[in-house]
């Protein structure tokens, strides 16, 4: 904040101000005056340096790509009141109790699944099969899926660049995004300055019952409304989200992919594949793959297993169990097998940075050596990577410094770029 001069001389009345003009001051009063001054200009220079950042401060500035012109996301995000905490939690998501004993558990969601609106359906969800069939009578050149299950105020600036970079890939697909709080008011005008642009997205709040009929997970859910199944001490929409994505591919066919997800090449290639997340250097062969990004026609037999793997191993307990797990332990066992064509892509694909290493991706080089590496993984991405998982879980509270890998592929991949 700059500081005006009149904050130290407050304005005089008329008369003093006239007894003022017209005694001359002494020359002791001049010399002082002058120092003042000069102080006041030494202390406002340094202000203004300590304000604008020294080059220590600016290589850990947060970056800002999002410097919107008409119907700007940051001008929504500033008439919507800001978007808060990345940890913002639907309030209808169900928290379960921890270090309590299954019974005890199983107490609680009894009691609670009236609250528990997602398991419900509502008015809005009722249109969901109508709408999503709407929606996508329209050509489109790919459909593409995402959930999103915490609430409007966490759908951040990082969420909104994962749109960007589908978008900017892929301008004539349409994206459906199955949300209860999307589909909403402040959810549309989140969506606003990329559907008034033209782009095709949407937020529906999920149908579970109508995207349940006809699979595995059919009788499950019918248990769950029930309150007969332990929900475990994840979040039970956390692990619905696992379900939801595999099930509206198996409905619809199309691609699902994270929000955490940077869409650096076209998906028009790819059909019914599944990215490793980790290989065995000795033998080249995967260990484990992920469903963050998934490419299935629409009742492939490999999702039906998947939503059947579900329905019989659930377990809200361990983490990654009903996930990433899940699609390993399913695609290890049926490979091979007649009928069950899909591909697995290398890491590179999907995955080119593991989980414990994605903090280096966010931050700025510091050397020259550091520079080159930033140039060779950039070329290397661009050449062999579909797009990029950021790990949310583990790179949310990284601030995107300047000239680093991330800053480099949003620069690169944005819509919305002017600076």
């Amino acid at each position: 904040m700059l500081v005006s001069s009149r904050h130290f001389f407050p304005s005089l009345n008329p008369t003093v101000r006239r007894q003022f003009h017209h005694r001359t001051p002494p020359l002791p009063t001049i010399v002082s005056l002058a120092a003042l001054l000069l102080l006041l200009t030494i202390l406002l220079a340094s202000a203004n340096f300590s304000i604008h950042g020294s080059p220590a401060h600016a290589q850990h500035r947060r970056l800002k790509p999002f410097q919107r012109t008409h119907q700007s996301f940051l001008q929504v995000e500033q008439e919507l009141g800001g978007w808060q905490s990345k940890h913002a939690i639907d309030p209808h998501c169900l928290l379960p109790p921890l270090n309590v004993s299954a019974d005890e558990r199983m107490s609680w969601f009894r009691r609670n699944l009236p609250t528990f609106k997602i398991i419900h359906p509502g008015r809005s969800s009722r249109r969901f099969a109508k709408a999503a069939s709407e929606f996508f009578s329209i050509g489109c050149e790919i459909r593409f899926f995402m959930t999103w299950i915490s609430s409007t105020e966490s759908f951040g600036q990082r969420e909104l660049f994962s749109l960007e970079s589908l978008f900017k890939q892929h301008p004539f697909a349409c994206l459906l995004i199955l949300s209860r709080s999307m589909d909403s008011g402040r959810g549309r005008r989140i969506l606003k300055p990329l559907s008034a642009r033209g782009y095709r997205v949407m937020a529906l709040a999920p149908d579970l019952q109508f995207l349940f009929n006809g699979t595995p997970a059919e009788l499950w859910f019918k248990e769950l409304r029930k309150g007969n199944v332990d929900p475990g001490e994840i979040p039970l929409a956390q692990n619905l989200s696992n379900l939801l994505r595999i099930a509206v591919l198996y409905k619809f066919g199309g691609v699902y992919v994270d929000t955490d997800v940077i869409i650096l090449r076209s998906f028009s290639s790819l059909r019914n594949s599944i990215g490793a997340q980790s290989m065995i250097a000795e033998t080249g062969e995967w260990r484990r793959l992920n469903n963050a990004v998934l490419v299935f026609d629409k009742n492939h037999p490999l999702l039906f297993k998947f939503i059947q793997e579900f329905s019989l191993t659930f377990d809200g307990t361990k983490w990654g169990h009903n996930g990433p797990y899940l699609v390993s332990r399913v695609a290890s066992r049926v490979a091979g097998r007649p009928g069950f064509n899909f591909t697995i892509l290398p890491p590179m694909a999907f995955y080119p940075v593991d989980w414990s290493r994605i903090g280096g991706y966010f931050r700025q080089p510091a050397t020259p050596a550091a520079s080159r590496w930033v140039e060779a993984k950039l070329v290397h991405l661009h050449q062999e990577t579909y797009a990029i998982h950021l790990w949310n879980r583990q790179s949310n509270r990284i601030a995107i410094e300047n000239g680093s890998i991330i800053h480099r592929l949003i620069s690169d991949h944005c819509i919305f770029c002017e600076y």
